[in-house]
């Protein structure tokens, strides 16, 4: 009884729209020829309901419903929804005029009336809509008494799109507009004004009672978005902003939400356009393996992959609780994918083999890895076991499974190695380019550099120094890295690895690198604080195994553009499969006996490159090469 009082509650405001409006395709089809026939002589007799009326309402209303007229809310009704009315005005027309050419040869049917059901028709049937939108719209306003008085900065689509979120949320008071445009001065938009230009953001934010600042410009480029939060930082008031369509598109954030501006939204990181159809192609309906599963990388591409088709996901992760989390994650937000755990060490051949067993992937994605610099310098023996040796074991494995892709997450920092991370993970590249077979898995390496806001990195860091209230700890003025977020670096990760050749190694174009005292003082203004002021910006020096500045290519290695603009195919500097295979075999030896003297020898011979930065001379020729089609920025 109650689950029919449900459904009755819910299709009685729909009953109530098709009664509405076939009550205005009787009134415009009898008023319309009731004035026709009102001017006559001797004016016809119309009857308030005949077949012929009985053939307008049936043949209208099928019309009104398979145009899709009543699935519409009143509540939202806009100018696309006055374009469908009047598309199902005209379409309706002429079912009518079809029916009752069959039914009566159109005998005592005015054909001035006929030109004018559609454009009458349309409205009687648009106006109540408009009408009851605005009440609510004005109800809403009369509201939110109390509500924070909003100003918004930006006049485009997503700004207009915001304001009727707002005031769907009752929580805000939008006042008006903000933007550059000219032709927009003096206009108005969903009632509200435009006010002025961003530049008069503190003035008009003061004039107004403005007590919150939304930035609505999510296409902007960093440079812009840096300029408008100096602005909003003028006013004093607390800003907000609105999340990219891309975040929209991945369900990372929702249409209307506000957010907090990220670091992510000046750093010069423009959204990228991936070839959504060669992905989704590559790994639709499949399975895959991810090692390191549980961490920044490797749980955003098990997020990736379900989104993307994959039908099956082994996690292989030796962290009970990064697990258990990225698998309840999985299993809440994509139901349908089966998400496999594998709780173990993926440089375990007996784990890696089950793991491999369970699920028969297509793809493997070893993104398990040991990536902070000033601790695995000494920590050799874990470096080279996990980043090169365990490398080894899954794609070996992964070529025994006939697996048919195997990709490799690697860094910037292997392309010319200056510690023990860059020198571990550049022979995990080599141990894959070795194991290389015209007839087996593809092998790709994919290198690029930091990502942000991923567990140990800079970003985090600097976070929660700010909230202890400093200092922020900087190694030196002049250091530089090469960011992305995590999910433009796995997508383009899928994007490399959907490429399709036999062995690869591709580069990802990080965009300009970006000086870390600049991101500190970034982030202590989006904290409304002042840098030097309010937290105090430190400089500690650079630490064990780092440098000045990250290289992204090699001068040794030849770079190719692929189809992608984005993404770089390099040649492979040669290597011989019997010397890695023994290199192998002496660092597996200096693992089992723990003997550190051994392992830095057979690094430092297996990987020639490999110079420390503490051995390094102010001659040491240069390896870099600026990515085709950006200049190069003097250091």
């Amino acid at each position: 009884m109650g689950a029919w009082k449900d459904r009755l509650r819910h299709r009685l405001p729909r009953m109530a729209v098709v009664v509405h409006d076939l009550a205005m395709v009787w009134v415009c089809w009898q008023g319309l020829h009731y004035l026709r026939y009102a001017l006559q002589p001797t004016p016809l007799d119309l009857a308030p309901f005949s077949s012929t009326v009985a053939i307008v309402l049936v043949a209208q209303g099928l019309v009104s419903w398979r145009v899709g007229l009543y699935r519409g809310l009143w509540r939202f009704a806009s100018v696309p929804d006055l374009l469908n009315i009047f598309k199902a005005s005209v379409v309706g027309l002429l079912a009518v005029v079809a029916g009752l050419f069959f039914y009566s040869r159109l005998d005592l049917v005015s054909r001035a009336a006929l030109l004018l059901y559609p454009f009458v028709l349309t409205v009687l049937l648009g106006a109540p809509r408009l009408i009851f939108r605005a009440w609510k719209d004005h109800s809403l306003q009369q509201a939110v008494e109390g509500a924070e008085r909003v100003l918004i900065l930006g006049a485009g689509q997503a700004g207009e799109a915001l304001v009727r979120d707002l005031r769907r949320l009752g929580r805000y008071d939008p006042i008006g507009f903000l933007d550059d445009a000219a032709s927009l001065r003096g206009t108005r938009l969903q009632g509200l004004p435009v006010l002025g230009r961003i530049a008069e953001v503190a003035r008009i934010a003061k004039e107004t009672g403005a007590q919150l600042l939304v930035i609505a410009m999510p296409s902007v480029d960093a440079t812009v978005m840096r300029r408008v939060i100096e602005l909003c930082e003028e006013s004093h008031l607390p800003f907000r902003t609105v999340p990219r369509l891309t975040d929209v598109l991945e369900g990372r954030s929702l249409p209307g939400q506000l957010k907090e501006v990220a670091i992510e939204d000046l750093l010069g990181r423009q959204p990228r356009s991936p070839d959504w159809k060669a992905i989704r192609g590559w790994l639709g309906g499949r399975s895959v393996l991810v090692t390191g599963a549980g961490g920044s990388i490797g749980s955003e591409l098990c997020r990736q992959c379900a989104r993307h088709g994959a039908k099956r996901i082994a996690l292989v992760e030796i962290d009970e609780l990064a697990l258990l989390t990225t698998t309840a994650e999985l299993r809440r937000d994509f139901p349908g994918i089966d998400c496999v755990p594998v709780l173990g060490d993926c440089g375990d051949q007996a784990v890696i083999a089950h793991a491999l067993k369970l699920v028969e992937p297509e793809s493997v994605f070893h993104a398990a890895a040991y990536k902070q610099v000033p601790l695995l310098q000494g920590q050799l023996r874990e470096a080279v076991r996990n980043n090169a040796l365990a490398t080894h074991v899954v794609a070996k494995a992964s070529r025994e499974a006939n697996v048919g892709t195997f990709v490799l997450v690697s860094t910037d920092k292997a392309v010319d190695p200056v510690n023990v991370l860059g020198a571990s993970k550049r022979l995990a590249e080599m141990a894959c380019q070795a194991l290389v077979d015209a007839r087996s898995t593809r092998m790709v390496t994919v290198r690029f550099g930091n990502v942000l806001d991923s567990a140990g990195s800079v970003v985090p860091l600097f976070r929660e120094q700010i909230r202890r209230g400093g200092p922020v700890t900087v190694t030196d003025p002049d250091v530089t890295r090469y960011f992305m977020t995590i999910p433009e670096a796995c997508l383009l990760i899928l994007q490399a690895a959907s490429i399709g050749a036999q062995q690869a190694v591709y580069t990802l174009d990080m965009g300009e690198p970006v000086p870390i005292r600049v991101l500190a003082e970034q982030m202590i203004r989006l904290a409304g604080k002042q840098p030097g002021k309010d937290v105090a910006i430190e400089y500690i020096g650079l630490r064990p195994g780092e440098r000045l500045h990250e290289t992204l290519f090699h001068a040794d290695e030849r770079y190719s553009s692929t189809i992608y603009p984005e993404i770089l195919q390099a040649e492979p500097r040669a290597v011989m499969p019997e010397r890695v295979t023994q290199a192998l075999e002496r660092l597996w030896a200096g693992v089992r006996a723990y003997d550190l003297e051994a392992l830095a020898h057979a690094l430092r011979e297996a990987v020639p490159e490999f110079t420390p930065v503490e051995d390094e001379t102010g001659n040491r020729p240069a390896t870099v090469v600026v990515f085709p089609g950006r200049r190069a920025k003097a250091r």
